[in-house]
């Protein structure tokens, strides 16, 4: 592949790539009039909280690898849409499927060397084998947790989740960060006190 063609390839990607920013997500952000956050929101803000949540983590993990990850861990969402965390069984199947089948389709239209890098790293954290993996998918799921809690229940009152269902999605987090784990359920326990939360 000649040169210009590379470059070619490597902005095409770039601008498909932006297509994750036109994926809603079900939090919202408060801090501009409580819309729906993106995907491409998402990535970015949960990049920045593995460098900031780093020094609570009981595991040792290459951060860098890990921010990469994050940064990448939803593009299947440009062609697969987004999942509410807390849907039922049968739909999560289906959307893995799908977003199986949208990482396969979305990188094989691009054949640059950098993709190939990308797809393994969004197949590692979706496998959540390895430290990096593990780490970046407590990351993934405490955002929302932190974004719920800032907005007095946000999507937990909106869909009537329970407690039970936040402590196991967030359950990986026992053997990543105790002091994260710690806090969080503090802080369900206080979401709970306030109606935030059902509690069962």
């Amino acid at each position: 592949m000649k040169v210009n063609e590379k470059i070619d390839n490597s902005i095409s990607f770039i601008i498909e790539l932006e297509k994750l920013k036109a994926v809603y997500r079900k939090a919202v952000i408060k801090s501009d009039g409580y819309r729906r956050e993106n995907s491409a929101e998402h990535s970015w803000h949960a990049s920045l909280a593995s460098q900031i949540l780093f020094s609570f983590s009981d595991i040792e993990v290459d951060i860098n690898k890990v921010i990469k990850m994050l940064l990448i861990h939803e593009i299947s969402e440009i062609y697969a849409g987004d999942f509410f965390a807390f849907g039922d069984s049968e739909n999560k199947n289906h959307h893995q499927d799908a977003e199986r089948k949208a990482i396969n389709d979305l990188f094989k239209n691009f054949p640059i060397e950098f993709v190939k890098s990308v797809r393994d790293l969004w197949w590692e954290f979706e496998e959540t084998q390895t430290l990096e993996a593990q780490f970046a998918v407590c990351i993934d799921r405490i955002i929302p947790f932190i974004q719920n809690m800032n907005n007095q229940g946000g999507s937990w009152s909106e869909f009537k989740i329970t407690k039970t269902q936040i402590l196991k999605r967030n359950s990986l987090l026992k053997s990543v960060s105790t002091q994260l784990w710690d806090y969080i359920n503090m802080q369900l326990d206080y979401a709970v006190s306030q109606g935030w939360v059902i509690d069962n």
